[in-house]
């Protein structure tokens, strides 16, 4: 278990997956031959460390992935077709190609199969992550073996500062909103014209009044965060747009 394949080639094996009612299998080559792949593999699917953060700071991070010659990312898991088209839909991702490796097939030639009947789980996937070049495995984080599910360092931030130590991360950026505010339309619309990724949320839909001011001290729309850090309202957001187009 959780062995160190760098230098070596990646198993054969094929994933079966579901697609529009069709069952289509793709080979190891398929995934890999003639490409630069990210893999990370994870205990199971709707999982917590899984769902809300292995899979999302993957997917946010793609486009800088890409910008440094990553052709693909996929995410593994010794689940059943079905099981991961689902888990794919509920993530919402963007950038990730799920791949079912329902009989363990691939993790086990990866020296990955651990077993959690302690769990229910049956035999699952230990937690890890790869750079692939054209089927040879370049370099692996495998996270280490303890008590638990231990996620240190097969998480995307790890991957990128391998590939890209420099690269420059997406700002993570939050709008609280509400409906009908109009100065909540024009910080969206700045956000967009500088060509800033951010999550809305909305006013009696994610929120209410009481969390607004128990994480802003405010009652005025919208309140912006960019990187754990309060900005404002529409002037504030202006202001710290215009101070950053002239640093």
């Amino acid at each position: 278990m959780s062995e160190n394949r760098e230098g070596q080639r990646v198993p054969e094996a094929v994933f079966r997956t579901r697609q529009d009612c069709e069952w289509v299998n793709f080979t190891t080559d398929d995934v890999f031959a003639g490409k630069t792949v990210i893999v990370f593999s994870l205990p199971g699917a709707f999982t917590p460390t899984c769902s809300s953060a292995h899979v999302p700071r993957y997917d946010q991070l793609a486009p800088v992935f890409k910008a440094h010659g990553v052709d693909e990312i996929v995410c593994i898991s010794v689940n059943d077709a079905f099981v991961m088209n689902e888990w794919a839909l509920s993530q919402k991702v963007r950038n990730i190609r799920f791949l079912p490796d329902g009989n363990g097939e691939f993790t086990r030639g990866m020296g990955m199969l651990v077993d959690r009947q302690d769990l229910g789980f049956g035999v699952r996937s230990w937690r890890y992550s790869m750079l692939v070049k054209d089927g040879v495995v370049v370099k692996m984080f495998v996270e280490p073996r303890e008590a638990g599910d231990p996620f240190h360092v097969s998480d995307a931030d790890t991957m990128l500062a391998y590939i890209a130590p420099k690269a420059t991360k997406p700002l993570d950026v939050t709008v609280m909103t509400r409906n009908g505010c109009p100065h909540c339309l024009r910080a969206k619309g700045m956000l967009r014209d500088a060509g800033i990724e951010f999550e809305e949320l909305l006013l009696n839909r994610d929120y209410t009044d009481r969390t607004l001011r128990a994480v802003a001290a405010a009652n005025t729309f919208p309140q912006v965060f960019i990187n754990g850090k309060r900005i404002g309202g529409a002037d504030d957001l202006e202001a710290w747009l215009d101070k950053r187009e002239a640093a």
